[in-house]
């Protein structure tokens, strides 16, 4: 078969929306290259890249920790330095800030798409704003870390800061646009599965128990081959949701594949969003996690941005779904009382 009879057989047949979704993916990362990642609208993160405005100089520093991890050693450079020093790396051109960081012109650049600028000079606008921003009495972000010999109260106000600060990250890095398009799905879905191992299955469990106390027929599955044999069952109008710091836990990630393969809508809440779990994700929801540390691993920062994900897509599908929500949730409460009272 000729390249042209090639073409119209794949023309004239009826592909499958997931299909159609994958190939619409890898055509956008054709034309897109190395230009702007997983940063447009389906990122999970600020809505930046084509198609959408650059993200707001408060989320910068949201971004920077976010994708940092991800980047490679002389990219981490530059977002580094931004994000140290906006004032002053505001002041430079792109040649003066690829000397300061011992990296390349292009480097910088592509630093600066992939935290959702479409140039250098996008970048260097949002960093005088931040600048402004802390000059009149924002404090800087600051990472405090708990040492062995901490006092409890250092150890309260560390943790309090850590956390503040993790939450106001995945509040200002969340695409509103996407949690949206998720809460659609989960509003009407016939069924929703939730995976996640660990911590995050202690996430999935949290958010599968408010589901159903609002009438919806949800399961947290942090059995690896239950989730598989499950999310076998699921078709087009059921939603599957992954929820994986790393984007790259194998046992979540499979059944997400499963279930994208037959037809579910599928949901990634991820600290990755270039991560393997997001290209079987139709939507991705990214969290941000404080620096860990020996006394606070990944778990502990990851639950509390994956947490507050999870419940703005609870609230989000309540808000959706209230004529039928507001009872159930009144139902289960009566259910419960008599245990509560002495």
């Amino acid at each position: 078969m000729g390249s042209m009879d090639l073409l119209c057989a794949l023309l004239t047949e009826t592909p499958s929306r997931k299909y159609l979704s994958h190939v619409t993916q890898k055509v956008k990362e054709s034309f897109d290259g190395g230009r702007s990642g997983r940063g447009g609208a389906g990122s999970g993160g600020t809505g930046s890249g084509p198609g959408g405005p650059p993200p707001a100089p408060a989320a910068l520093a949201a971004k920077v920790r976010t994708l940092a991890p991800s980047m490679t050693r002389s990219m981490q450079r530059v977002a580094e330095a931004v994000a140290g020093d906006p004032a002053g790396c505001a002041a430079l051109t792109v040649t003066g800030l690829a000397e300061l960081t011992g990296t390349s012109e292009a480097t910088v650049v592509r630093t600066a798409r992939l935290l959702g600028y479409p140039g250098y000079r996008d970048l260097r606008l949002a960093l005088a704003g931040l600048a402004a921003q802390q000059q009149s009495g924002r404090a800087p972000a600051i990472t405090t870390d708990i040492a062995v010999d901490d006092p409890i109260a250092d150890v309260v106000a560390k943790l309090a800061h850590d956390e503040q600060q993790t939450l106001a990250d995945t509040a200002a890095g969340l695409d509103t646009a996407q949690l949206g398009a998720a809460v659609s799905a989960a509003a009407t879905a016939r069924r929703i599965d939730v995976y996640g191992v660990g911590a995050s299955g202690l996430v999935a469990q949290d958010l599968t128990q408010k589901l159903l106390r609002i009438g919806l027929i949800a399961h947290a599955h942090s059995d690896p081959h239950l989730a598989v044999t499950n999310a076998v069952q699921l078709r087009a109008g059921d939603v599957a949701i992954a929820i994986t710091h790393s984007g790259s836990t194998g046992d979540v990630i499979e059944p997400l594949r499963v279930a994208f393969e037959h037809g579910a809508t599928t949901v990634a809440i991820t600290g990755r969003p270039d991560g393997p779990v997001t290209q079987y994700a139709d939507h991705i929801l990214t969290t941000s996690t404080a620096r860990e540390s020996e006394l606070r691993p990944a778990a502990m920062s990851s639950r509390t941005s994956q947490l507050l994900v999870v419940d703005c897509l609870f609230v989000g599908v309540a808000q959706r779904t209230y004529e039928t929500a507001a009872p159930a949730l009144a139902a289960s409460y009566e259910a419960l009382a008599h245990r509560h009272r002495r």
